[in-house]
């Protein structure tokens, strides 16, 4: 109960949500009949699922940009590393099922003449040693940077540029196809993962599950840090780090923790996004692609928990739609959407709601209290010796 009062309603009917979306989804694909109205098509679970893990990506920026000031135009990087650490997995499961049979190297490097198998492949064939990648490696990289980008006290659009180039750069690493990460075309044909065909329905379900799960413990994880003292020394140096730092505390170190927590959150997501799109390549590494993650979390509404999650899906949504409609004008309508956000509702859709519901509730007191005391004129007037 303190813990449901601590957190607040919207997070508990986010969470419960999301886990209910987590049985009903898989079930209405799996056990209804085709025919059923209320039947997901198959086609549809790794779609949604898709969907899910851009929602936890999206919170996961909304964690450093919308608690702590620190708009990172370099998440897309921790996502496909993450990726990428799942997708090396993957690629080890072939064994001899490859098109060139190699039981060990992967058809790519089977076609480039690679006689043995890297040194930074080995042990990518467990799935705990995988698990254990998808959170270090874009969790170390963000703390390397993040140590020396605070440290250094870069701000503002400085910082920004900084993550942007050190995406783009990777992106020109994982292009050259003596990395040994596939090259331009990355790692694809998967065939099983935990020993199950991933291309089966129930295994997709399953990752869906997986994806539901794993953003309603993100929101509950975020909602606890953002709500707690941490989250208001958060917020602190997000509105003056200088007074911040006056007064005792060290704002890099808070900056340092929650930009390693939101690149973990964002590898999260892209070991779950990759095993649902079959597919992983640097083109994961664009840097429009951060800069989308940026619209989702503005659009839905910084620091509001459920605002990035929501603003990742309806644009989402709408790009499916719009790129089978009008593929030729999609960027120009995000565009546009960007645009209007910022112009018109600069809080985001749920952070208007939420500051035009605050202000109907203050009108509605003040209206309250103004009509008590002016019953309370009425009665002393009607009984002037009380």
């Amino acid at each position: 109960m303190i813990l449901a009062r601590f957190l607040g309603p919207r997070v508990w009917f986010l969470v419960v949500a999301l886990v209910a979306a987590a049985v009903l989804v898989p079930a209405a694909s799996l056990w209804l009949p085709a025919d059923h109205p209320l039947h997901v098509p198959p086609y549809l679970v790794p779609l949604i699922g898709k969907y899910i893990c851009f929602a936890l990506l999206a919170l996961s920026l909304d964690l450093v940009w919308g608690y702590v000031g620190i708009l990172s135009l370099g998440h897309g990087a921790f996502f496909a590393l993450g990726g990428y650490a799942m997708g090396m997995y993957l690629m080890r499961q072939i064994g001899p099922r490859g098109v060139y049979g190699n039981p060990v190297l992967p058809d790519f490097m089977v076609f480039l003449n690679w006689q043995e198998l890297p040194w930074y492949w080995t042990g990518f064939d467990q799935f705990w040693f995988a698990a254990i990648m998808v959170v270090l490696v874009p969790g170390l990289l963000a703390f390397v940077f993040g140590y020396f980008a605070f440290r250094s006290r870069v701000t503002g659009v400085y910082l920004s540029i900084i993550t942007q180039a050190m995406t783009y750069a990777l992106l020109l690493a994982f292009f050259r196809n003596d990395m040994g990460f596939g090259g331009n075309n990355g790692l694809t044909d998967f065939k099983d993962i935990l020993g199950y065909p991933i291309q089966a329905a129930t295994t997709r379900a399953a990752l869906f599950s997986a994806s539901c799960i794993a953003l309603a413990i993100a929101v509950l994880f975020v909602g606890w840090i953002t709500r707690s003292k941490l989250g208001k020394l958060m917020v602190a140096v997000r509105d003056a780090e200088s007074r911040t730092r006056f007064i005792g505390w060290r704002p890099e170190h808070v900056k340092l923790f929650a930009f390693t927590v939101s690149a973990v959150m964002a590898g999260i997501a892209g070991a779950l996004y990759v095993p649902q799109v079959g597919i992983i390549n640097p083109g994961e590494f664009a840097p429009v692609n951060s800069i989308e993650v940026v619209v989702w979390a503005a659009v839905g509404g910084r620091a509001t928990l459920i605002g990035p999650i929501l603003g990742a899906l309806i644009v989402n949504f709408a790009k499916s739609t719009f790129t089978a409609i009008a593929p030729e004008y999609w960027l120009f309508v995000l565009g546009g959407l960007f645009v209007f956000v910022t112009l018109f509702m600069p809080r985001g859709i749920v952070g208007t709601f939420d500051h035009g519901w605050g202000g109907w509730r203050a009108r509605r007191a003040a209206k309250r209290a103004e009509e008590g005391e002016a019953a309370d004129d009425r009665v002393a007037a009607a009984n002037p010796a009380e």
